[in-house]
């Protein structure tokens, strides 16, 4: 509330100005009602007029508004009425309003500069944060197109290689790899996608990985629940999601138009999360290493294990791989 009056309190003029309206307005409705209140009670509206004033505008239109009222309070309700007079009995009507004035003010005006300066805090916390913030992702920008920057390389060692379908097979893995890490790098910290649902964040990676494929007609199917996971394990999940579809377009689907490929994440009990990526395909009867053997099976295993789960494969009507981690 005092930051809604703060254009009040930085422009002088208009605080006097509501010190003398609320001084006026207290002393009218003083006089209004004099008749009808027992003797005393001099100070009945002027204390609330003191309390908003200071309150609304600040420690100086607070104190005019205190004097003010104080004088009026003395000349037209403390006797003897009318004037000024000096006596016991109004000394200690004019100290009680001056103790009791002195305290109120005093209290808001120190309630004030602490709102200031926490709001002062609050606003130097916003700047560094958004300083951060922008630092942060210049930092996975400068990430990502180094990622990028590695595939090209790769690319461009590839061609000056020695013909070799081992080599050039090992470098088109890497750069498919390096390629996929560099969007999954992007997406999952750009600000704009960071309010995105498992949903959308995974179809999103399923579209980027069979793009980055080149297998045509494969339809991926993703379910996912409403689910949040935190940054770290939900790269880790990424880049295992990435590793499971890019194997299944690479092998599954030789030799066919096409093909499916089905991504579900269930919850398991309220403690255990069933990661499920299944396929049509051919199955592991055509691999040319045995299950489990291979660079892309190792990096499933120990991305599984990173996760605290393990993983397990059936080869029945296309490939299933499945992965139980804590939830």
């Amino acid at each position: 509330m005092l930051e809604t009056y703060r254009g009040l309190r930085e422009r002088p003029w208009a605080g006097y100005g509501l010190s003398l309206a609320a001084f006026a307005a207290a002393l009218v409705l003083r006089l209004d009602i004099s008749a009808g209140l027992p003797p005393g009670f001099p100070y009945l509206t002027f204390f609330p007029a003191v309390i908003l004033t200071t309150f609304v505008a600040g420690l100086w239109p607070g104190i005019l508004c205190a004097v003010l009222s104080g004088l009026a309070a003395w000349y037209f309700f403390i006797p003897p009425f009318n004037s000024f007079a000096m006596n016991g009995p109004t000394v200690l009507a004019l100290g009680f309003y001056v103790f009791i004035v002195t305290i109120d003010i005093a209290l808001i005006h120190l309630m004030s500069l602490a709102t200031e300066r926490l709001n002062a805090e609050r606003r130097l916390t916003s700047k560094l944060y958004d300083q951060q913030r922008t630092m942060f992702q210049e930092l996975q920008h400068r990430v990502a197109n180094n990622m990028a920057f590695i595939a090209a390389i790769l690319q461009l060692q590839k061609r000056s290689a020695p013909k070799s379908d081992d080599a050039g097979s090992a470098l088109d893995a890497a750069i498919v790899r390096i390629d996929t890490m560099s969007r999954i790098h992007r997406r999952l910290y750009d600000p704009e996608t960071s309010s995105r649902s498992l949903q959308a964040a995974f179809e999103a990676l399923a579209a980027d990985l069979v793009e980055i494929s080149g297998v045509p007609g494969v339809q991926v199917d993703v379910d996912m629940p409403q689910e949040s996971i935190d940054l770290p394990r939900l790269i880790t999940l990424s880049q295992l999601l990435a590793e499971l579809v890019m194997n299944s377009l690479k092998h599954a689907f030789v030799g066919r138009p096409g093909g499916r490929i089905w991504i579900s994440l269930r919850r398991r009990g309220d403690d255990q999360f069933e990661l499920t990526v299944r396929d049509d395909g051919r199955g592991l009867g055509h691999a040319k290493t045995k299950p489990g053997a291979g660079l892309g099976d190792r990096i499933v295993k120990n991305l599984g294990a990173q996760l605290g789960g393990q993983v397990e494969v059936t080869d029945a009507a296309g490939v299933t791989t499945r992965l139980i981690f804590p939830a």
